[in-house]
């Protein structure tokens, strides 16, 4: 089946040895990759000639490989794919020529075909000429369809064909290209040239905003990389347009001026921290880089590890992830996940914030979808380096999640020890909000049955939760937990830990 959407065209010129039966194999395996076969002669013969040596089993086919990704480099991706299909194939094939097929657009004006008598008779008469131009930006005398051309051409094209009276019909502009002098680069070009200005125009304003954050001692660093960036900005101003390279160059410049302001909290903001910087940049690489790996996806790569990487990921983080939390949160004050009795819904916000944190696992994915667009020679598709990848992000999501939990619910736990150290209140954690409690018991202390130090009435506790029939509260002298049952005791709030209970 042919391949829907692809970004580039490379024509390949492969050499196929092994006689009828492996070039019908060949042929097959260029049909299911989608890979259009132009000709094939023998080997000797063709735009090669001499260059390939004549040999009876041997073939050369010219296919045309179609493939995401950008221009540059795309016709070693192409010849690196088709090498990777030979080898899967068992088959002897040589990529002898590899050359890009490269097809721009021109950028053109776009024409609104109308009805030419309509608006003459508006012209004639002594009150409706008055808002003839009106009425046409409005569309009021359009008839249907679009042309693009110069406007002699475009006139041409909308009376093509219609007779006996072509002249019923004339052309209104959907833009202003038309009466523009200065040329344009071809559609790609220009985008490509846009994207290239606004990304140096970013780089002075970036690093002003990051120097002032840094120490005096790295100021000569961020001030170099400010000046390439002005350099690198000016430069692609001046390759912006064909025509009036001078006006590209102030345009992008001052495009970086703003950006800079904007950076540095002139404008009436607070400015980029170094913080801003790094999750912006993180974020987006990231977005940006799965985007490039998902829309190069087949179906059996998405069967092959993407599928099975999602179910992982969603079974682990979302059914676990929360109570795994609370569990290493309660292990770390000597208690169990049911002395805790968090409601659901705090376990399923523990999920969000670990998966939140996989983040940075998924740099890998996204470096390795950026790897495949720019067509680097180890992110060719193939079988093994799915697995690979699939077995990478595996033990980096198992490895940083569990390394994340233990210091998220390590730090929260000694949070809880120092406040009941110093008396005061400490933070929530995900459901489990600890508060200063004074305790009555019905019976003398010393004939509860619990676990843990003897109680003290004289003094508070810290209330860590009431699961079920157990009051669990934290001895701040004996640093351990103490477990009462909540029909020998009656609770009144505290002040602080340093307060008394009498």
């Amino acid at each position: 089946m042919a391949q829907a959407r692809y970004d580039q065209r490379v024509r390949v010129l492969v050499e196929v040895r092994g006689g009828q039966d492996d070039w019908q194999e060949a042929e097959e395996r260029f049909t299911q990759h989608g890979w259009f076969v132009r000709t094939h002669l023998p080997a000797g013969q063709g735009p090669l000639g001499a260059g390939v040596e004549p040999r009876p089993d041997s073939r050369v086919y010219e296919i045309e490989v179609r493939l995401f990704g950008v221009a540059k480099g795309c016709d070693l991706g192409a010849s690196e794919r088709v090498r990777k299909v030979a080898r899967a194939a068992r088959l002897e094939a040589y990529v002898l020529r590899a050359e890009h097929i490269h097809r721009d657009r021109e950028t053109r004006s776009r024409w609104r075909v109308i009805d030419a008598r309509r608006r003459r008779h508006a012209l004639r008469s002594p009150w409706r000429r008055h808002f003839v131009r009106w009425s046409l930006a409005r569309g009021a005398y359009d008839a249907g369809g679009i042309v693009t051309g110069t406007a002699r051409q475009a006139l041409r094209l909308a009376r093509g064909g219609r007779t006996p009276n072509p002249s019923r019909v004339a052309v209104r502009p959907l833009d202003g290209m038309w009466k523009d002098p200065v040329r344009r680069w071809p559609e790609e070009e220009g985008e490509r040239r846009a994207g290239h200005a606004v990304v140096w125009a970013l780089v002075p304003a970036v690093a002003l905003a990051l120097a002032a954050h840094a120490v005096p001692a790295s100021w000569w660093f961020w001030g170099m990389l400010a000046c390439a960036g002005v350099v690198g900005a000016a430069r692609a101003g001046w390759r912006l347009f064909p025509d009036g390279r001078k006006m590209g160059a102030v345009l992008v410049l001052a495009v970086s001026v703003f950006f800079t302001t904007a950076g540095l909290g002139l404008v009436g903001s607070d400015g980029w921290t170094p913080s801003d910087v790094f999750y912006t940049v993180l974020v987006l690489g990231v977005v940006t880089g799965l985007w490039l790996l998902m829309r190069q996806w087949t179906w059996g790569e998405w069967v092959g590890w993407a599928v099975p990487l999602l179910i992982t990921l969603l079974v682990s983080s979302f059914v676990a992830a929360g109570s795994v939390l609370h569990a290493l949160y309660a292990d770390e004050l000597d208690l169990s996940t049911s002395d805790l009795d968090v409601p659901p819904i705090w376990q399923f916000l523990a999920s969000l914030k670990l998966v939140s944190m996989l983040a940075y696992v998924l740099v890998v994915p996204a470096w390795w979808g950026v790897a495949r667009h720019r067509h680097h020679f180890y992110a060719a598709p193939g079988e093994r380096t799915n697995v690979i990848l699939h077995t990478l992000v595996f033990v980096a999501s198992l490895t940083v999640a569990g390394g994340l939990a233990l210091d998220s619910a390590g730090k929260a736990a000694e949070r809880t020890k120092t406040a009941a150290e110093h008396g005061t209140t400490p933070p929530p954690y995900f459901g489990v909000e600890p508060s200063w409690t004074c305790v009555r018991t019905t019976v003398a202390p010393g004939n509860i049955p619990g676990e843990g130090p003897t109680l003290d009435p004289d003094r508070p506790y810290l209330l860590i939760n009431v699961a079920g029939d157990t009051v669990v509260l934290w001895d701040q002298a004996a640093e351990e937990p103490v477990k009462l049952p909540a029909n020998k005791a009656w609770l009144t709030p505290a002040e602080r830990g340093g307060s008394s209970c009498r």
